[in-house]
């Protein structure tokens, strides 16, 4: 059953179009990946999906009663608010009691991972951000979820969460993203809007996977189709350079043919002129072997240990990629790379007169009030590229700016545009070492492969913080994985790091089931009935635990959210189910006392 619609839509921004004859329909289970350039329109059309904007042409229909969630790149709350005022404020709305609403937050609290409520949204991460974010969408049980770049200001830990969370999740969703392994394990469905199709926008019922070969073969059938009709265009214009004159019925329908094949050419070549961003950086001439040399490097911040008795070295052609999770010390190591920090103990050593190249993960040191024509050439109408004078007309140009974007502001730019004026103030900066640190915000895949292509060109070292596991598969020459309590250990490739993470967190488990086995003291005898009585009550726990499992899980059936009746009669199970789960635990509890 289709919940959600849209036919021949269309959208512009003066004299801009961004799109035109878009459409598309989500049915129930339907989880669709939406890529395209950066610029396309794809945010545009979920907020038209979402209901805040108003397309300029075309019809969105939605099923009656249908829920739609909305998640936007950046989360943004106000000042001062609670994680649990948050949700509470996104359940307001709900037509549910008191004690329901409560219930729905502590579940949605639960499926996110929030462990303190009370937290103020001002001391979270950008991951946590996003992920609150979601919770307050959740709350509201949508039935279609749209998510603008979510995975931006993820770690890879809050990646494979959300992957989770999809893949089993009843709602049908739309997911705007330009991470390849995340579209290929969460996607049923793909489309992608660029100009390149005569529709605008190209659909395929498959994975990220079958999208490609897909598309590869529909591009190759165009193609053969471009150069068959740029024949009969080419014999057609002959003719008609040689007199043709239009005094029988039979040669005014030639013309009128020549003319509608000329103007279908165009239309192709038009949609054909598709840009990707020249990226190129700039090595040095450094023929040094060992450019930084770490050894027994260590470092602690707020009092917590990042990371201690830490060796690598960073050679010409070495490419580093640096994993863990938010705040595990990712960002910390390339300031003391750079020379901006200085370990608390250990050496760093760098070659002399080392360039480091360094791309922030925060891109908030341009001036939003600076022109585009000043941030691409901050000193005149043109900059030095390779010993060459490049005008900033053609600089820009090079980054798929056009030439009446130069006097925008950079507050006005997207954030896949504002990635690029990053991108091209780094290649003017000659470099022994790049340090880019999550570089692939914002950026669409053709500019993505693009920027692989010139990494891996580079004759430099490079240390690379991504969560793109794409990009690490295919770039780093190795991995170094910092854990977050300490640990900091080097990998062969990110698949071996996970691995490594995977083991280490088993074993984690294992050694805390081990230390509380170890403080049990020594059990006194029970009478017959208690010992009959202790022996069930592990199993019954789990048994009711179970069935409150299976309540929760009722909740979110959509034939249950809807029928007033049911939802009432749920609630009260699971009120009684929680009861039951409670008396059992105090009853374990009385029991354990017992025991010395």
């Amino acid at each position: 059953m289709i919940l959600v619609s849209c036919q021949d839509l269309s959208k512009s921004f003066g004299s801009r179009l961004l799109f035109e004859r878009i459409s598309l329909g989500l049915s129930e289970g339907d989880r669709l990946g939406l890529i395209g350039p950066n610029g396309s329109g794809k945010t545009t059309l979920m907020e038209i999906l979402a209901g805040r904007q108003e397309p300029d042409g075309g019809v969105v229909s939605v099923r009656k009663t249908t829920v739609i969630g909305f998640v936007s790149q950046d989360a943004v709350f106000a000042p001062g608010r609670t994680v649990r005022e948050i949700l509470e404020e996104a359940a307001s709305t709900l037509a549910l009691e008191e004690h329901e609403r409560d219930g729905r937050i502590a579940e949605t609290l639960g499926r996110v991972g929030f462990q303190d409520p009370g937290l103020l949204t001002s001391a979270l991460s950008g991951g946590w951000r996003k992920r609150l974010a979601i919770a307050a969408e959740l709350v509201r049980s949508p039935d279609v979820l749209l998510l603008d770049e979510p995975t931006n200001h993820l770690d890879l830990e809050g990646i494979l969460w959300l992957e989770k969370l999809l893949s089993g999740a009843r709602f049908a969703s739309i997911v705007v993203s330009h991470d390849r392994y995340f579209l290929e394990n969460v996607a049923t469905h793909m489309a992608e809007i660029n100009r390149l199709y005569p529709e605008g926008l190209f659909y395929v019922r498959g994975d990220f996977a079958d999208f490609l070969e897909q598309r590869e073969d529909l591009l190759a059938a165009q193609k053969q189709q471009r150069e068959s009709l740029a024949t009969k265009v080419k014999r057609e214009v002959e003719w008609l350079r040689r007199g043709a004159k239009a005094r029988t019925g039979k040669s005014k329908a030639r013309i009128g043919s020549a003319e509608r094949m000329i103007g279908q050419l165009a239309g192709m070549d038009s949609r054909a002129r598709t840009g990707t961003a020249g990226v190129d950086f700039t090595a040095t001439d450094r023929r040094t072997k060992r450019l930084v040399v770490a050894e027994q490097l260590a470092k602690a911040l707020g009092g917590r240990e990042l990371f201690r008795d830490l060796d690598f070295v960073l050679a010409p052609g070495s490419r580093m990629g640096l994993v863990g999770p938010n705040g595990s010390g990712k960002s910390t190591l390339l300031r003391l790379i750079q020379g901006a920090l200085e370990p608390d103990s250990g050496e760093l050593r760098r070659a002399d007169n080392l360039r480091i190249v360094y791309f922030e993960q925060e891109r908030d040191a341009l001036d939003p009030g600076t022109t585009l024509r000043r941030a691409l050439a901050p000193e005149g109408d043109s900059v030095i590229f390779r010993d060459r004078t490049v005008h900033v007309a053609g600089w820009a140009k090079r980054f798929l700016f056009r030439e009446d974007q130069l006097p925008m502001p950079i507050g006005a730019l997207s954030g896949g545009e504002r990635a690029r004026v990053f991108i091209a103030r780094l290649m003017l900066q000659p470099a022994d070492v790049l340090l880019l640190d999550e570089p692939t915000n914002d950026l669409d895949i053709p500019t993505l492969e693009v920027l692989e292509e010139n990494l891996l060109d580079f004759p430099g070292a490079l240390v690379l913080v991504t969560h793109d596991r794409y990009m690490l598969d295919r770039v780093s020459t190795f991995v170094l994985g910092l854990h977050g309590d300490g640990v900091a250990q080097l990998y062969a490739d990110y698949s071996q790091y996970e691995e490594g993470r995977a083991a280490r967190t088993v074993s984690a488990a294992e050694r805390s089931a081990k230390a509380a086995a170890q403080s049990e003291p020594a059990r006194k005898k029970l009478s017959y009935l208690e010992q009959r009585e202790w022996d069930q009550l592990e199993s019954r726990i789990e048994e009711a635990e179970a069935r409150l499992a299976a309540l929760h899980l009722t909740l979110q059936d959509l034939e249950v959210a809807s029928n007033p009746a049911r939802l009432r009669e749920t609630y009260a199970s699971l009120e009684a189910g929680q009861e039951k789960v409670n008396q059992l635990y105090t009853r374990w509890s009385e029991l354990d006392g017992k025991i010395t």
